[in-house]
């Protein structure tokens, strides 16, 4: 598998309940923005890396990041 397999969107997008999305209009959108996350994360990724920092270093604070989001339906 290769680092843009990697980064290809996921087949399906699951639901709460386990059942995958359906509408386009959703799935459109889904797709529009793993498109642009991914490619933001290779951004950043690849300046971080070309500026010195330590690559797993790097992996944790992205981590972190990611942990740390909020859902919006605890922020409602």
């Amino acid at each position: 598998m290769s680092v843009g397999d990697k980064l290809a969107p996921p087949l399906l997008w699951p639901q709460a309940d386990g059942s995958p999305v359906s509408c386009r209009e959703k799935l459109k959108t889904l797709a529009e923005n793993h498109r642009e996350l991914a490619q933001t994360l290779r951004d950043v990724f690849d300046d971080a890396i070309l500026i010195g920092v330590d690559e797993a270093a790097l992996r944790g604070i992205m981590t972190n990041m990611v942990a740390a989001l909020e859902s919006p339906k605890r922020r409602a």
